[in-house]
């Protein structure tokens, strides 16, 4: 039977542009060259490092040998990336393969992503498994809810939550935040509390009368003065398109700016307008959380009560 594994990586980019899984800890170099054997694996991470922890030894050889020799083609492959929030399942197709071109990450291995789904799509406790503070890791007590994801089908009841990381607990309350945007804030209701948010950030905002047809939902200064900034809001699910985002670009006045707000994404050409236009900004779902978190303690009660956070301090393990 087919494992699950979990992984995590800071480059995106990497893992699905190239469709690869990899790791890092290059000093080791190929790790193919190493004995097939967690002892061989160890005497060549003590030489490696050598003011390696016996906690970081015993955790990171584990982590290494696995990935070159217990991950085995036609196991599967969850990895959360960070850049846009999703949950990336895929197939492994290839045997290990160290490839140096890759300096971070160099020890890889081929996959096949199957599916790319939002973190909305899978239970909390699913999200706080794949949130381990371990870089790769077997997926066990959510493994059937991945697997339904990854055949299309109804999640199996899900078991009890296990105890929570620094940075699962993070990743739920950002999932949180999401959601209940999502679930309450919809069309004109997302409006105003952008404009609220806006307002807890410094600006003077001014919303527009509902149904207008200019395009514009709000508009905000800094001050008294120019330059005025004009804002359009969309709950939608789907990504936004290039040509909506031109559409509030014909509403600019030369001098005005442009800031767009969606609780989804751009599409890649969207994208690319918004990366060629710079008097247009656009903040997706994941940069409108960060935000709200930043400046929760600003905003109006009524949104305060709407998404109800408590500022907690939790003891965060000391990185080896």
């Amino acid at each position: 039977m087919a494992n699950i594994w979990g992984i995590h990586s800071m480059d995106d980019v990497q893992f699905l542009k190239g469709e690869m899984v990899a790791i890092g800890w290059h000093e080791m170099g190929d790790l193919g060259r190493v004995g097939a054997s967690r002892d061989a694996f160890k005497d060549a991470y003590a030489k490696a490092f050598p003011d390696a922890t016996k906690t970081g030894v015993a955790t990171n050889v584990g982590m290494l040998y696995r990935f070159c020799h217990e991950v085995k083609v036609g196991d599967y492959v969850v990895f959360p990336s960070k850049s846009d929030r999703m949950v990336n399942l895929g197939v492994i197709e290839g045997d290990y393969v160290y490839d140096p071109s890759y300096a971070r990450y160099p020890n890889t291995r081929k996959v096949k992503w199957l599916k790319h789904l939002p973190r909305s799509r899978f239970s909390q406790g699913a999200l706080y498994e794949i949130g381990s503070l371990l870089t790769l890791f077997a997926v066990r007590n959510y493994a059937g809810e991945f697997m339904a994801a990854i055949e299309g089908k109804a999640p199996p009841p899900a078991p009890d939550i296990g105890r929570l990381s620094a940075d699962a607990i993070l990743e739920a309350t950002k999932d949180f935040i999401l959601k209940e945007m999502s679930r309450q804030l919809k069309g004109y209701d997302l409006e105003g509390f952008v404009a609220d948010l806006l307002r807890a950030m410094g600006y003077r905002t001014t919303v527009s009368p509902q149904g207008g047809d200019s395009g514009i939902d709000i508009t905000a200064y800094k001050d008294e003065l120019p330059p005025r900034i004009l804002v359009q809001v969309k709950s939608q699910d789907g990504d936004i398109r290039e040509t909506t985002i031109m559409s509030l670009k014909g509403a600019m006045r030369e001098g005005d700016y442009g800031l767009f707000v969606t609780l989804s994404n751009y599409t890649k050409n969207a994208q690319k307008y918004l990366d060629s236009t710079p008097i247009i900004r656009g903040i997706n779902g994941v940069e409108l959380v960060d935000l709200i978190l930043k400046y929760y303690e600003d905003l109006s009660e009524k949104y305060r009560k709407m998404i109800p956070l408590k500022r907690v301090y939790i003891p965060v393990p000391e990185e080896e």
